[in-house]
């Protein structure tokens, strides 16, 4: 029994020993974990965030300081971010600063499906500066998505902007504007929304606007219509837009209303990038729909000046070449004087609603001047900017209070090339039917070729809403010509072609004169003639070969019914100029009715008319008639196509082509 306590005693020492190793342990790793907690700084993790969001953009990226605050949704903070431009790019500022960007993460889901989900985002006071270089150089582009990265994107409950701004330069473009942008939580029944102001300039004009869209997250729920807000003033344009779409971020499902408004739809240029010519003032609307890759916008309703304008226009942006548009544009009424614009003179007239001071002014300028071609020039950079395909057509067309009917026209604008086949003008049961061709040619010249054909047109339809021709007509005949310029009167100026014009049973001639020339110069023509006030015109003719910008008269005939007169003479429309020379000779031979010409001299849009020189006398009037026998000869497989076979015109210029010696000899028997 004495040494049975020692042995029993001896294992405990191990024991304690234990004991007191593991609450060493436990008391250094707490200690770590205390002195971890205390001297930890989550800045040590800024290179790599750096390098992993430098990866991701493509461009540098740098944080002044990261925060962090663990759980189950951690809360990441970066103060003081800055985005860099993309290398070589030499403006000095950064493309962007976030002074605060706040990120929160719930990292369960990520550890349970590996799917990032981002409860909200803050983005605090962001600064974007986007720059275009004249070289086309760019420091904002769109990030598309790696095709080979399988990670979905991430899950964003919350986007929050506060007091933002991005600051858009583009010298090119004349641009310089400023967008604030911010967004308003929801309140009451109020949703949450996001709100861009704009002012600044764009494309040189003055541009300001105001949009409100439904919360920035809700871009991605295809399950609730994003709703759209837009009103946009681009100097004098306004712009309308108001509506949802289904899926905002493919633009898929819009049913939004699109109202465009302003004096000049050639404005719009910046906006749409299809090139329109100078229109009066315009407001239209319709649906504007987006079908990858294109936009439409259809079953527009408006008015151009005083014509009505309706249809569909299907656009392909283009992003990687230029836009191409597809029209197809009806009208009940069109006003010819509102497509000044597309021959290059001011488009509307004075009684045009709601032109500004300097469309009237233009107008103004225009009617004073003596030239009645414009001259301005045709802005090939502009053509070939888009490629653009119409068809439009229209029920009832004006030019000063007359009527025509039924107008159609298919014109193509293919890089600068322009292609009207055909035009078409259907005057009661006649036509006018054109083909043009415009094409782009060195140092910004124009090739044009043209044909015009005049079947059976019917003046007297005419002339209808004048309310003071009386009588029947029709007019026929063909036109065509081949030109360089860049201008309708440059064109005109070194054309050639000819026309040839026939006009069969014209009705009242001294109400056609004033109708067609106004009332002082009708009436002195007429008086200058020696035709009566009232007289019938049986048949007009006229034959002008065009060479080198000079029209110079082969034939001119005009049977009434009490004489014929003949013309001689020059259009010239290198300098707009008129010379001529008409002679009467009365249908009943006497000395009395042997007139000496007339002249008709000076500008085409103001002539004057004044006595013609002696050296045609009375005799040589009449002897004068023979040199049309050759060109009327000529002429008659026009006027028979024009108006048919057996007509006064056939049976005027056969008369025509005898020699009329007998009258004559017994003129100078009676001397």
């Amino acid at each position: 029994m004495p040494d049975s306590t020692p042995w029993q005693v001896q294992p405990r020492a191990p024991v304690r020993r234990r004991t007191h190793i593991v609450t060493v342990v436990v008391s250094v790793a707490a200690l770590f974990v205390v002195l971890l907690i205390l001297l930890w700084n989550w800045d040590w993790f800024i290179p790599f965030v750096d390098a992993r969001a430098s990866a991701v953009l493509g461009r540098r990226v740098a944080i002044g300081h990261l925060h962090v605050r663990l759980g189950r949704t951690t809360i990441v903070t970066a103060d003081d971010v800055t985005i860099a431009n993309p290398d070589n790019f030499p403006q000095q500022d950064p493309l962007a600063r976030l002074p605060g960007l706040t990120v929160a993460v719930n990292v369960m889901d990520y550890f349970r499906s590996s799917a990032i989900v981002l409860p909200y985002i803050i983005i605090d006071r962001p600064r974007i500066a986007a720059t275009v270089l004249a070289d086309g150089r760019r420091n904002l582009t769109i990030l598309r998505p790696n095709a080979h990265n399988e990670q979905p994107p991430p899950q964003i409950g919350d986007l929050r902007i506060e007091d933002g701004s991005a600051h858009f330069v583009d010298p090119r473009q004349k641009s310089d504007f400023v967008l604030a942008i911010a967004t308003r939580e929801a309140s009451g029944t109020a949703p949450a929304e996001i709100t861009v102001q704009a002012h600044g300039t764009y494309a040189g004009q003055s541009i300001s606007g105001d949009f409100v869209g439904g919360a920035l997250l809700t871009l991605r729920d295809a399950t609730h219509p994003y709703p759209i807000d837009l009103r946009l003033a681009d100097g004098q344009t306004r712009v309308s837009l108001v509506g949802t779409v289904q899926d905002p971020l493919k633009f898929a499902g819009a049913r939004l209303k699109l109202k465009l408004s302003g004096p000049d739809m050639s404005a719009l240029f910046p906006l749409t990038g299809i090139p329109i010519p100078p229109t009066p003032p315009f407001s239209i609307a319709g649906n504007l729909a987006y079908a990858r890759p294109k936009i439409r916008f259809t079953n527009f309703v408006g008015t151009v000046g005083s014509s009505d304008l309706n249809g569909d226009i299907v656009e392909d942006p283009g992003l990687a070449g230029k836009p191409d548009a597809t029209m197809d544009l009806f009208s009940r009424r069109v006003d010819l004087a509102d497509l000044g614009g597309f021959v290059g003179t001011p488009p509307g007239k004075k009684s045009t609603p709601g032109q500004t001071p300097a469309q009237r002014q233009a107008l103004a300028r225009a009617e004073a001047k003596e030239t009645l071609l414009p001259n301005t020039p045709i802005n090939l950079p502009k053509l070939r900017a888009a490629n653009v395909h119409l068809k439009c057509r229209g029920d009832h067309i004006e030019n000063r209070a007359t009527p025509f009917d039924n107008i159609t026209a298919a014109v193509d604008v293919v890089d600068g090339d322009i292609q009207v086949h055909p035009l078409s003008l259907a005057v009661g049961n006649g036509h006018v039917v054109g083909n043009i061709d415009l094409a782009p040619g060195p140092r910004d010249i124009v090739k044009a070729r043209a044909d015009v054909r005049f079947q059976h047109i019917a003046l007297s339809r005419i002339m209808q809403a004048t309310h003071t021709f009386r009588g029947e007509g029709v007019i026929g005949g063909e036109a065509r010509i081949d030109a360089d310029g860049n201008s309708l009167a440059s064109m005109m100026g070194q054309g050639n072609g000819e026309a040839k014009l026939i006009l069969l049973g014209g009705g009242d001639l001294s109400a056609l004169l004033v109708d067609l020339t106004g009332l002082e110069f009708g009436n002195a023509l007429l008086s200058a003639l020696g035709v009566p006030q009232r007289t019938d015109i049986r048949c007009f003719v006229t034959d002008l070969p065009l060479n080198n910008g000079s029209a110079s008269t082969k034939v001119l005939l005009l049977d009434t019914g009490e004489a014929r007169i003949t013309g001689r003479g020059t259009i010239d429309f290198r300098d707009q100029t008129l010379d001529y020379s008409l002679t009467t000779r009365s249908q009943h031979f006497s000395v009395g009715s042997l007139p000496g010409p007339i002249d008709i001299m000076g500008p085409l849009g103001s002539p004057s008319i004044r006595p013609g020189t002696e050296v045609v006398a009375r005799a040589g009037a009449a002897t004068g008639l023979g040199i049309l026998l050759t060109p009327l000869g000529a002429l008659l497989p026009t006027i028979q196509f024009g108006v048919g076979d057996d007509n006064a015109c056939t049976r005027a210029t056969q008369e025509e082509q005898q020699p009329l010696r007998e009258p004559l000899l017994r003129h100078r028997a009676h001397r």
